[in-house]
């Protein structure tokens, strides 16, 4: 199969997987609306992931329009699930600490896992 083909079949995977997780294993207290706003916060963060850009907070708002809050409340969900980690880095100006995310690499292996392992690292 081309490259190219194998990017879309990678990306359809992520999609399908993403829906899966998110809306067969609802948290407590969750709406239907919640679980909207981290499927399309997911695909917003794997197109980043994608363009090899820092998924932050700040490169998250300034991608989406989405206030920080609005931002931190559709994303603690997923770290909550598993679909993303995080960790603390020093901010753009080097004094102060900002969150940073990464696609959960246990996620990204499931998928190359779907795929028989044919799409490059």
């Amino acid at each position: 199969m081309t490259r190219a083909l194998n990017v879309q079949w990678h990306s359809l995977a992520f999609s399908g997987f993403i829906f899966h997780e998110i809306f067969d294993n609802p948290l407590a207290d969750e709406t239907p609306q919640s679980r909207l706003k981290q499927i399309g916060m997911m695909s917003v963060l794997y197109i980043m992931h994608q363009g090899h850009q820092p998924l932050t907070l700040s490169n998250i708002v300034e991608n989406t329009g989405l206030t920080r809050t609005g931002v931190t409340e559709t994303i603690d969900p997923l770290v909550e699930r598993g679909l993303l980690t995080e960790r603390f880095v020093k901010n753009s100006m080097g004094r102060g600490k900002a969150r940073q995310f990464e696609i959960a690499p246990e996620l990204l292996e499931k998928i190359r896992a779907l795929q028989g392992g044919k799409y490059p690292k």
